[in-house]
């Protein structure tokens, strides 16, 4: 499990987040003021990585996609930013949203290329699900591109299932049941 401390944020909750390998981040809830931010972010980030995350091709987040992760209701949807201390970059974004009823919670994780292979991704992973327990979720969820290996691998190291999405042969749904 990971570590996670939380500390007060003029904008929310600061939570500290250390990696398995000893990175120390700052996970903050997105507000509309990190807007430019966010943009910033995705310009950044592969082409293949922004397919992965909003399961198609985009060369460029569109501004409402960036609504819906800018603006979540704080109960049934989460945004998190992460950011690098030192510098303030951003480095990765994480969303929970969880259905009407509370049973059922899809996560989503991008993490910038030059910040992979430090355990932000196994992190995040870790907080969206206990953020998602904390809401009383029964199943945690992801769907991902079958070409996304690292996360597929990820999501199955951390006790996820694969599942065929029904409909879509390109794509795999990967859960996690908590009770």
């Amino acid at each position: 499990m990971t570590e996670t401390a939380i500390l007060p944020h003029a904008d929310g909750a600061t939570r500290i987040l250390t990696t398995r390998c000893g990175l120390r981040l700052e996970v903050l809830p997105a507000t509309e003021h990190d807007g430019p931010a966010l943009a910033q972010f995705f310009a950044q980030v592969s082409e293949e990585d922004r397919r992965f995350r909003f399961l198609a091709a985009c060369a460029q987040v569109s501004r409402d996609q960036l609504d819906l992760l800018l603006h979540p209701d704080h109960f049934r949807t989460e945004s998190f930013l992460v950011f690098e201390p030192m510098y303030g970059d951003l480095v990765a974004s994480a969303l929970l949203a969880c259905d009407g009823k509370l049973d059922t919670a899809e996560i989503a994780v991008s993490v910038r290329e030059d910040y992979r292979a430090h355990g932000i991704g196994w992190a995040l992973v870790d907080l969206l699900a206990q953020e998602a327990q904390r809401r009383g979720v029964r199943r945690v969820i992801s769907i991902e591109n079958r070409e996304n290996r690292a996360a597929i691998e990820l999501e199955r190291e951390k006790g996820f299932t694969p599942y065929p999405f029904e409909g879509d042969p390109t794509l795999v749904i990967l859960s996690k049941t908590y009770r």
